[in-house]
């Protein structure tokens, strides 16, 4: 195994549905795992007396949670501990701000825990430098197994399966559309978002409708000659733009940050040009998006704010903000189109380190921890989406996830997010590209001017084409 670790290995801000990935909170339901896992008979080194076969394996499992969090987190690894007498799991807390730092300085020092939360963007970093286990045995014949897209790939192998499911959609105030419409004599059911992705609306429909629905301080829509785009009421759409979340626009458009493959990076491409540059002309072209700004990024602000009709963000809003603190009525709908219909998927993923002594109990902890019903407050209150196959086709399995007061309507949630994600959806790049978590913050900042209107994107990614591009080779040799 190397032990070498690289400047800044995890060095990357962490996405809000990394952090509550780390949450196990809420009653948990009981699950059996058919994993075989063989205790050795050992030597103790101190009596020379061997140890009972029947004694438990003990491993670490390191989360960067608060105090409430670890103690969620270890009444879950209590529940895989009370359910079989093979193996002891052991919750460590490392404190959010230093985790990056802490599972750095173990690594150098040869000792990590047997198995961790990381986040999505460090995860190649670290099987790159021989840290992380290939984890290929944790699924047999017939297991139900993780989506695919939901599997992070080193040298073709799995090293990682992000612990839940989150895909990008269009979300939107039920309330304020309809009063938008109200005021202008339109019908709300013309303009409210498809929730199924063979009725989603293609870029030009929805620039449109965001435009019908934008509103300027004297009543006027976007579209009105008399429209005034310097006092502007309500905003018909946003679009989130961090950078990670702007790739799926780039994939709809036959584009992408890299090929398919993940052999070539691809920014400077037409299609990848022109699907961002269509984001920064809703603000400054068409003027149914608010500016970009860091608040606007998130749907809380967005949404929230009750000045914005449509908004794309992450499926984890269900259960951080729409169900819990949203005090308007919402729907969701599938993102709308370039050229195909396409969602990302991402989500925080668990590993097993390659130095622990007991790699089979550190996968037969996981593989319990996976299933839904381990985790399923989360996955109830909408925090968290399943991550097995068998949750997205087994009709009596969507019926337990969604049907529960904290989702919007049943069918519209099913069609524009079950069926989507099982459809539609393709893996965030950091799933098989190295060093993507430095390569999005130099894109954050490359399209700052674009989104001023300063410089246009093919101005932007040209002028810092050589940076993107070394940023990628030197992660990602070939």
């Amino acid at each position: 195994m190397k032990k070498k670790v690289l400047s800044g290995l995890l060095a990357v801000t962490v996405s809000a549905m990394v952090l509550v990935g780390c949450s196990q909170g809420g009653e948990q339901k009981a699950s059996s795992t058919d994993v075989k896992v063989e205790t050795e008979k050992s030597s103790d080194a101190n009596t020379g007396e061997e140890k009972s076969s029947n004694e438990r394996v003990k491993i670490t499992y390191a989360q960067w949670g608060n105090e409430v969090e670890t103690a969620a987190t270890q009444k879950v690894a209590d529940k895989f501990n009370s359910e079989q007498d093979k193996i002891q799991v052991e919750v460590v807390k490392i404190d959010h701000d230093t985790y990056v730092t802490k599972l750095n300085a173990m690594a150098t020092a040869g000792e990590l825990p047997d198995t961790a939360i990381m986040s999505e963007a460090g995860v190649l970093k670290f099987a790159e430098n021989g840290l992380l286990a290939d984890i290929s045995g944790m699924y047999g014949e017939g297991d139900a197994k993780p989506l695919d897209a939901l599997t992070f790939r080193y040298e073709e192998k799995p090293v990682a399966y992000s612990a839940a499911n989150e895909v990008l959609n269009l979300w939107y105030n039920i309330d304020l559309l309809k009063e938008v419409c109200e005021k202008q004599g339109l019908d709300p059911a013309q303009l409210t978002p498809p929730a199924t992705a063979d009725a989603a609306w293609n870029w030009d429909t929805f620039v449109k409708t965001a435009q019908m629905l934008t509103l300027d301080i004297n009543g006027k829509n976007a579209l009105d000659p008399e429209f005034d785009p310097n006092n502007i009421d309500v905003y018909g759409c946003t679009v989130n733009t961090l950078p990670w979340q702007l790739e799926v626009w780039t994939l709809s458009n036959g584009g992408g940050y890299y090929s398919k493959d993940g052999t070539a990076c691809t920014i400077d491409s037409e299609a990848t040009v022109d699907a961002l540059q269509k984001i920064a002309d809703l603000s400054t072209v068409y003027h149914c998006a608010p500016p970009v700004t860091s608040a606007a990024n998130a749907l809380e602000s967005s949404l929230g704010s009750k000045k914005v009709v449509m908004a794309t963000d992450g499926q984890w809003n269900v259960g951080t903000f729409l169900g819990p603190n949203a005090d308007f009525e919402y729907g969701v709908g599938v993102l709308p189109y370039m050229k195909e219909p396409v969602t990302i998927c991402t989500g925080g993923p668990n590993v097993v380190f390659s130095s622990t002594e007991h790699p089979q109990e550190a996968m037969e902890w996981l593989k319990w921890y996976y299933k839904e019903e381990n985790s399923w407050s989360l996955i109830e209150a909408g925090t968290w989406m399943p991550i097995l196959e068998s949750w997205y086709t087994e009709p009596d399995k969507i019926d337990k996830w969604i049907g529960n007061p904290n989702f919007p309507e049943k069918e519209m949630y099913k069609s524009a997010v079950v069926d989507y994600a099982k459809n539609n959806m393709v893996s965030t790049a950091w799933y098989y590209v190295n060093g993507a978590e430095e390569f999005n913050a130099t894109l954050d900042s490359v399209f700052s001017g674009v989104w001023t209107g300063d410089q246009t994107m093919r101005e932007a990614i040209d002028e810092n084409k050589e940076e993107l591009l070394s940023i990628f080779e030197e992660s990602n040799p070939q």
